[in-house]
């Protein structure tokens, strides 16, 4: 044998390399592993001693052993395994096959018999990559991907990457890559069997639980490893399911009076937690599908990472923080005010990055998402025939502004905490019920960072009124305030919560005080509307004149 270049090797020797050069090892270990299989075995036999399996279909003579090479018997063999299967190998229908008069080129002898060994089951699967990558049209070797579980390290992994150096056209390896499952366990670390009881049924899961999460389960654990199955689990995972099918609930309820041609607003319009909210969605497609769709953890498949990084970002992110703080802006606030419409745009383009990111997994509920989202030109049938987010479809990179929001987050933490520790106090009621008012240590320079994002506290905490201003140390009565460590040395900040002043509103629950342009009063038949509210009721063609 030789190598490409022309140098003679061995057959061993050729594989060896194959497997050093030629293929990516998933894991890695695979490498070594099977590299000392080869450089290791004793025997290249491809046949077994047995009754049952696919039959090795020669004639072979009664005096010198040798098989009868005969082109015609070939055709009469392959005639009769079409119209009768291989089994017909083991009746007296196999013997007529043999034309008259053949004789045995090495001995001339005239007596046959038929072989009555079997292809080994691994060499009868190691040619698979003949039969398909060499025989179907528009395929060619090496295939991508061959992908099962460890032991076929010694089977099916071994014998293609023999056959393909064997006799392959190049003899080169017949896949690229090969990639490797543990075993499936219960809960207590034991293999699975019929014998123990302690199997989990995928089937039966997705008749009562849906075949999806089947595939959450599949998606959530490293198949490199061994991986726990079991009731319990599939059930924690249908509860996960629910809240990501929720989430998705919210984010198509919220957007269907939005038209994307109509409605979007540009980046540069968003406001400062909207742009903030596509940042966080940019850094999960970067890190999910890569860059420009190729590569990232998909590319690597890390599918258990994909699956905690969006279950974190659908249910921390987005439901637990960004979902809840827009609700007063998505359901009180002009129905067609810059202010919904920034909150509805971003929305739009994180459930359309969402969907497709999820694709893969979720492959039927993508797929239901995709059919109620906005309509805009040119979107696939199906999101399964659409490519992977880019990360720049969700804006620029803007370290600077994410750094900001970690700290404002850090904030909002502490304030949440003063929040509740007033209500413990029975000094206010709901969040909605109190002022917040910060100071901070410093000039007003160092102010500077924090007042850019003033107008995004409210909305932020949750609050009717925010007040923000800078303080000296001196100024500050012990214990007046709590104190907390600034973003940077020198910065710190001082909170306090007292009750809302003024009155509330009953459409939006926010109160103003009496001096503020938007205090609460008479609108038509309603006794108590704020100048907001009233925006809002008059875009939505209710009549402000008494009743």
């Amino acid at each position: 044998m030789q190598n490409p270049d022309g140098s003679p090797t061995t057959f061993r020797q050729r594989a060896l390399d194959e497997i050093k050069n030629s293929v990516k090892w998933d894991p890695a270990w695979g490498e070594e592993r099977i590299a000392n299989m080869i450089a290791t075995r004793p025997d290249w036999c491809i046949s077994r001693q047995r009754v049952w399996g696919v039959p090795i279909a020669v004639f072979l003579c009664e005096s010198c052993h040798q098989p009868l090479n005969d082109c015609v018997l070939n055709g009469r063999i392959i005639e009769l395994f079409e119209k009768e299967g291989v089994e017909a190998w083991h009746t007296p229908a196999a013997d007529s096959l043999l034309p008259h008069g053949a004789h045995c080129a090495s001995c001339g002898g005239s007596q046959f018999r038929r072989e009555t060994d079997i292809l080994d089951v691994w060499f009868d699967s190691g040619s698979s990559w003949h039969a398909v990558l060499e025989q179907e049209p528009g395929l060619a070797p090496p295939a991508d991907l061959y992908f099962e579980g460890g032991d076929q390290y010694r089977g099916w992994f071994h014998t293609s990457l023999l056959t393909s150096v064997g006799v392959g056209e190049k003899h080169e390896t017949p896949y690229r890559m090969v990639g490797t499952a543990g075993w499936t366990l219960d809960e207590q670390g034991r293999a699975m069997s019929k014998s123990l009881g302690n199997g989990v049924d995928p089937v039966d899961i997705a008749d009562r639980l849906g075949a999806e999460i089947v595939r959450l389960w599949v998606a959530s654990v490293d198949f490199r490893e061994d991986v726990v199955s079991s009731e319990p689990i599939m059930q924690r995972l249908a509860e996960n399911y629910r809240k990501l099918r929720n989430t998705f609930r919210f984010l198509l309820g919220n957007l269907a009076d939005f038209e994307p041609a109509r409605d979007a607003v540009a980046d540069s319009e968003l406001l400062p937690l909207d742009r903030y909210m596509l940042a966080r969605c940019r850094e999960l497609v970067e890190k999910v599908s890569g860059v420009d769709g190729k590569g990232g953890w998909y590319g690597e498949f890390q599918f258990h990472r994909v699956y905690h990084a969006i279950n974190e970002f659908c249910i921390v992110d987005l439901s637990a923080f960004y979902l809840d703080v827009l609700k007063d802006r998505l359901y009180t606030f002009a129905p067609q005010g810059a202010e919904r419409r920034s909150a509805q745009t971003v929305l739009w383009r994180i459930t359309e990055a969402l969907v497709r990111l999820v694709a893969p997994i979720l492959t039927f509920t993508a797929d239901e998402v995709w059919q109620y989202l906005p309509p805009v030109s040119d979107r696939p049938a199906s999101v399964h025939l659409a490519l992977f987010p880019k990360a720049d479809e969700l804006g620029a990179p803007n370290p600077e502004l994410t750094a900001d929001w970690q700290y404002l987050l850090q904030m909002r933490e502490w304030v949440l905490k003063r929040i509740e520790e007033k209500r413990q106090e029975k000094k206010i009621g709901k969040a909605l019920e109190a002022k917040v008012s910060l100071q901070l240590v410093g000039t007003s320079a160092n102010l500077g960072g924090i007042r850019v994002y003033e107008r995004s506290l409210k909305e932020l905490f949750n609050v009717s009124q925010v007040s923000l201003d800078p303080v000296r140390v001196e100024g500050i009565s012990p214990g007046q305030f709590n104190v907390y460590q600034g973003p940077e040395e020198g910065l710190d900040l001082y909170i306090d919560i007292e009750p809302a002043s003024g009155h509330k509103c009953d459409r939006c629950w926010n109160y103003y005080p009496d001096d503020s342009p938007r205090h609460v009063r008479q609108f038509g038949h309603w006794p108590n509307v704020c100048g907001r509210c009233a925006d809002a009721l008059r875009q939505m063609s209710y009549s402000e004149a008494a009743q």
